[in-house]
């Protein structure tokens, strides 16, 4: 079915090649776009055409209606759907003849012609001349369901904005959310700046590294985890208060809530501390919701999320006491590895840091609102200051909404000699097996022996954050093209 379609809409661009008319030109002036014309003619009755309302728009056709020598159609363009009414009266019958033969749904069509509101009530433009702007050669999803299956979806996304409405909507929130947050650090004396991709050394998260290739520098090299330590430099070099918005790569597995390329934003200041952070991450966040929806409050998957600050606060102990009964200070690693085996994990290998880790992903889910998760073992926190008041703790504090980390915030460790000696313990952890441990950055250390203000810094996963302020179940519906499988079931044939 689907070849017989391409062939017979090739024949129709030859076709049309025939007439002199080129189904693919250079270039087309719109005046308008759909939100413009209902915007502007708004006022228009049923019935009633508007004067001297000539406009131009363009957009790929959705709806094709036929009646008789007229044909009402839907074009769709950025901003929506509009309307229009062609009949032979008005464009001539060879003109018509040719929309009826060779105009199909799924191509791009620029109209020219006055705006009336039809006897329906929905603004319509009067086309008086029309050319077509591109020929699709492939059928739309079957109109009444849509692009359905997902993994379809996600292979070929195009077809997603162009069938669902509202995915091409979830984007643009998407966008929307990314300039919002750039504008709001601006506005507080934040600078976007650079990081390289490619890293000498994997550093900043605790993760598995994509390997890459320098055939010039001869060397392997590692497609960056985080931009954490670099952006840290910048705040050694006099820098007082940056950002970073963009990719990180992690050889890791691929689930709901996890992608091995993503998008984050990194966030530093400098004279400051996790508590200023925290500020930072709720007001952010929060005036993002209240821009995007008008509202504080969004529902995900069913639940209404407060995003109204303050944000509660909790201690990451007394949370994974009050639920377990064992305390991540005080107890034993034994006392640890019962609990957990009472709960169905696997402690084989596990060493104290993950065994807390693990504690923690048993009750994590239980934290729904919007809260922070605060003061977290030296053990799981090597680039964080050590808690003022406790130095078993680290000043730092992790984001949480419906049970998922939406970002990571320290008081910055800038003591080189402690720095120097969390490195060393995370090396005799990759020493002990462990891929994602911290791997030793002595420039790093260099540059923080020439001093490093105290600084506060903040990480936000962008696609987490997305999954929320879209009601999106997984992480792959935000991302616009993600990791895939490279050949499957879903590859079709040319």
């Amino acid at each position: 079915m689907l070849d017989e379609v391409r062939k017979q809409r090739s024949d129709e661009v030859k076709s049309l090649r025939e007439l002199g008319i080129e189904p693919y030109p250079y270039k087309f002036e719109k005046t308008h776009s759909a939100q413009d014309v209902k915007k502007q003619f708004d006022h228009v009755k049923p019935g009633e055409l508007a004067e001297g309302s000539e406009v131009s728009i363009a957009g790929r056709i959705m709806s094709i209606r036929n009646h008789g020598k007229s044909s009402f159609f839907t074009l769709r363009d950025f901003t929506g759907r509009i309307q229009a009414y062609i009949r032979s009266n008005d464009v001539g019958v060879d003109m018509y003849k040719i929309f009826e033969e060779y105009v199909k749904i799924g191509d791009i069509l620029g109209v020219k012609g006055p705006v009336f509101r039809s006897k329906t009530s929905e603004i319509t433009v009067l086309v008086k001349e029309f050319k077509i702007l591109c020929k699709s050669r492939r059928p739309l999803p079957e109109k009444w369901h849509g692009l359905k299956d997902k993994e379809i979806a996600y292979r070929q996304r195009y077809v997603d904005m162009i069938a669902n409405d509202e995915t091409l909507a979830r984007f643009k929130i998407r966008y929307e959310a990314i300039r919002f947050i750039r504008e709001f650090l601006t506005k507080r004396g934040f600078v976007e700046v650079e990081t390289p991709i490619l890293n000498y050394i994997p550093s900043g998260a605790s993760a598995k590294p994509f390997i890459t290739r320098s055939e010039a520098l001869d060397c392997e090299l590692y497609l960056r985890i985080a931009p954490e330590l670099y952006l840290k430099r910048y705040i050694v070099g006099g820098f007082e208060k940056v950002f970073e918005l963009g990719k990180n790569f992690r050889n890791e597995g691929i689930s709901y809530k996890h992608s091995p390329e993503f998008t984050s934003i990194e966030i530093y200041q400098a004279y400051a501390d996790y508590h200023d952070m925290m500020e930072l991450t709720e007001s952010m966040i929060s005036e993002l919701v209240y821009h995007l929806f008008g509202k504080y409050t969004v529902t995900y998957q069913g639940i209404e999320l407060d995003f109204r600050p303050p944000w509660r606060r909790i201690r990451m102990r007394d949370f994974i006491k009050s639920k377990l009964n064992v305390d991540i200070l005080e107890d034993s690693d034994e006392t640890m590895r019962k609990v957990l085996q009472n709960h169905g994990v696997d402690t084989s290998g596990l060493s104290r840091a993950k065994m807390i880790e693990k504690l923690w992903d048993l009750v994590e889910s239980e934290v729904v609102q919007p809260t922070f998760v605060m003061d977290y073992p030296v053990e799981i926190s090597p680039l964080a200051k050590r808690h003022r008041e406790d130095p078993r703790l680290t000043e730092r504090f992790e984001p949480i909404v419906c049970g998922m980390e939406l970002g990571n915030a320290f008081s910055e460790l800038n003591d080189p000699d402690d720095q120097f000696q969390r490195f060393l313990e995370q090396a005799k952890l990759r020493e002990a097996g462990d891929e994602e441990a911290h791997r030793m950055d002595l420039d790093f250390i260099r540059a923080l022996e020439y001093g490093m203000p105290p600084t506060g810094g903040l990480g936000i996963g962008i696609d987490r954050l997305m999954m929320i302020l879209t009601d999106s179940p997984s992480i792959r519906d935000v991302i616009a093209f993600p990791l895939v499988s490279f050949k499957d079931k879903y590859e079709d044939e040319f």
